[in-house]
């Protein structure tokens, strides 16, 4: 499974899981989906029996669940324009997100 994160989402997980001083990691789930394409949402967690730990290249690892084709090829982005917040989209499915 691939995930991509842009720098400014990296920047706010990683400070995020600092401030929480777990072990927890990012976990992005499937919030509903509607037949063709899927809502995103993120968690701090433990990885679990069907997860897997995809690591990024921004050094922030996020916990998948395997069983879910809509979370393989999730782009994570952070803006800080408009409505600050997370973006969460998958290309490969279409580019329906979350906020």
């Amino acid at each position: 499974m691939k995930v991509k994160i842009n720098r400014n989402a990296a920047k706010v997980l990683k400070r995020m899981l600092l401030e929480d001083g777990s072990d927890k990691k990012v976990r992005i789930y499937i919030s509903h989906m509607h037949g063709d394409h899927a809502h995103y949402g993120m968690s701090l967690d433990t990885p679990g029996e069907h997860d897997i730990v995809v690591p990024t290249d921004k050094d922030v690892d996020i916990i998948l669940d395997s069983r879910e084709e809509f979370l393989d090829g999730i782009w994570i982005q952070y803006f800080f324009v408009e409505d600050e917040g997370f973006v969460i989209t998958n290309p490969t499915k279409g580019h329906h997100h979350h906020h």
